[in-house]
């Protein structure tokens, strides 16, 4: 389960986003918009839709399980200051908005550090550069900076992460879609 809220731009405050990753089959992903005070759910065939008209797609926004792609190593190639590995995934699920995403893990700690997208008829469409990694609880990174530039329409969204929060007691009823109007 995965639960993110969005303080700001001043339009998108309170939106929540609910993601729950599935395996193989598409995640479950349900939507509170706080101006209408309704929850919705988003369904599998529009996961290639725009999050909240950002450069984002709700498909960017899900966990990455390692079973929903197929993998093919490319290269090795300097990213930054590290070097990095970059491997070619083509989604193995249902209605994914890619035919394949070119992915830069870097090789001491396997992080993103850059993904390109290429859309349902394999056209270079937009890419993610993720930044600002920190660790928690000495074990889990996450990266704060994520910016998605689209290269067809030349826009660009840039998400901020504040600081994560791990071992606060959450249940399941926690991440229950009707706890989403209760979050705050």
């Amino acid at each position: 389960w995965s639960l993110a809220v969005f303080e700001e731009p001043r339009d998108v405050k309170g939106t929540a986003l609910l993601s729950y990753a599935n395996i193989v089959e598409p995640d479950d992903q349900w939507l509170y918009l706080p101006a209408l005070k309704r929850v919705k759910r988003i369904s599998a065939t529009n996961r290639s839709g725009p999050f909240v008209g950002s450069e984002f797609a709700y498909e960017d926004l899900t966990a990455q399980e390692v079973r929903k792609y197929g993998y093919l190593w490319v290269r090795d190639e300097r990213c930054g200051p590290t070097m990095c590995f970059v491997v070619e995934r083509r989604p193995r699920y249902e209605n994914s908005g890619y035919t394949r995403l070119l992915t830069w893990y870097d090789h001491e700690e396997y992080q993103v550090r850059r993904v390109e997208y290429y859309d349902r008829n394999d056209v270079f469409l937009k890419t993610l550069s993720v930044s600002d990694y920190r660790q928690y609880l000495d074990r889990f990174w996450r990266a704060h900076g994520l910016v998605m530039d689209n290269h067809k329409t030349g826009k660009r969204t840039r998400l901020d992460f504040g600081d994560y929060q791990f071992q606060l007691g959450l249940t399941e009823r926690d991440f229950d879609k009707n706890a989403l109007k209760r979050v705050r």
